[in-house]
């Protein structure tokens, strides 16, 4: 990269969180493991359908709203209120993946700016760096709650470059999504998609500016 960001913007979910204790919560109600991963699809299905119609609503409720939906012909071992509470109480008590301690603070010792942008709640990625020990490091926690609209629509992103008086061009948006990749290269930021599973990047969406295995091997990238 000819010159080197000077703001990096870290999508949190997935990209910070490992979602994979999500899979137990779903066994602990009665409910197969492999419905976390349709649930948290469902749930950004809806999210980006009211984005294209032009309206928003906040994470927690689309995600309530799906997890009903899909756990509504599953024989559950408790009531559907129940359940549902017991999945969504483990949203919020996540953890960061392995990479991300070492490499968010190798980041921020280069200098740079750290931020986030999640279409969930600050206060989820507020409990979620707090109990990794690097909340300090990060300058912002934004939300597209505060934007009115989700990514990867481009008003996320601009939100975010206002925010943080910089221009899009000197940010660089971190995400293991490539949907969001492309949102961002779209409203003119650069991007970095993390691909901690080997997997491959669609042609479809626009190509990241740099791709990395995680967040220590980004660190090792940018220098």
């Amino acid at each position: 990269m000819s010159t080197s960001p000077s703001v990096i913007v870290f999508d949190v979910n997935e990209t910070l969180s490992d979602m994979s204790p999500m899979a137990q919560r779903f066994s602990d109600v009665g409910a197969p493991a492999h419905l976390a991963k349709l649930w948290f699809a469902s749930l950004l299905r809806d999210g980006f359908a009211l984005t294209a119609a032009g309206a928003s609503r906040p994470f927690a409720e689309l995600g309530t709203g799906a997890l009903r939906t899909v756990l509504q012909e599953v024989e559950l071992d408790r009531d559907l209120d129940d359940a549902v509470d017991h999945v969504m109480a483990g949203f919020g008590q996540l953890p960061v993946h392995p990479d991300v301690p070492d490499g968010v603070r190798t980041l921020r010792e280069s200098g740079r700016r750290l931020v986030t942008l999640t279409n969930g709640s600050t206060q989820v990625s507020d409990r979620l760096l707090t109990d990794a020990g690097i909340r300090d490091q990060f300058e912002a926690l934004l939300s597209v709650e505060d934007a009115g609209i989700w990514k990867p629509a481009r008003g996320a992103y601009e939100y975010a470059a206002r925010t943080c008086d910089s221009d899009p061009g000197d940010m660089l948006l971190v995400a293991v999504h490539p949907w969001d990749i492309d949102g961002a290269a779209r409203a003119g930021l650069r991007t970095a998609w993390l691909d901690r599973a080997g997997t491959p990047y669609p042609d479809s969406f626009t190509p990241p500016s740099l791709r990395a295995t995680g967040l220590t091997d980004l660190a090792g990238q940018l220098g």
